[in-house]
């Protein structure tokens, strides 16, 4: 097992690359039907994929410095959740991506981890703009993204017919005085 790499603490969470070890921590939220309604095409994953998107991680770590990462309850090390700076099937623009187990739902914790991977994501890599994408109807996740400081944009329309809507988040220039 290798050693995981810290990235930043937040009030309630330990936030740190996933590691190997991570697999069953991660197939315990990307595995639930429930949760994996809102993600992607809504297919939970195989134990197996949930290892190979490991790997895949770990590629993103060493090409571009970021990528999904554990959450981990500070007070118990308990992985609970995955939110990270991703480039989805290789789009220019940095996303946000977060998931919790279900019992995490609801207390604050998607807003802390999103609040804090864009700072991080600023600090550490200069990122200046983030966008987030999620169904329309998840109410929850526009109340989390509008709370870490991200603004709603246009819904877009998919290919299939179906919408999507857009958020944004840009870091504010400090201006110097002249």
């Amino acid at each position: 097992m290798t050693e995981s790499k810290s990235m930043f603490s937040t009030e309630r969470l330990h936030v740190r690359h996933i590691e190997p070890a991570d697999v069953d921590a991660m197939h315990a939220v990307y595995g639930d039907a429930d949760a994996m309604r809102w993600v992607g095409d809504a297919v939970p994953l195989a134990r197996e994929y949930c290892a190979e998107w490991i790997v895949i991680t770990q590629r993103n770590y060493a090409l571009r410095g970021y990528g999904m990462s554990a959450l981990a309850e500070r007070d118990s090390g308990e992985v609970i959740g995955f939110c990270g700076l991703v480039h989805p099937g290789g789009q220019p623009e940095v996303e946000i991506k977060y998931a919790l187990r279900r019992e995490y739902w609801g207390k604050g914790f998607a807003t802390e981890a999103v609040t804090g991977m864009l700072a991080y994501g600023a600090s550490s890599f200069a990122i200046t703009r983030v966008i987030a994408t999620t169904a329309p109807e998840n109410i929850a996740s526009h109340r989390v993204l509008s709370k870490a400081g991200m603004l709603r944009g246009e819904l877009q329309r998919n290919e299939d017919g179906s919408f999507t809507q857009l958020f944004e988040w840009q870091k504010k220039v400090d201006q110097l005085a002249c």
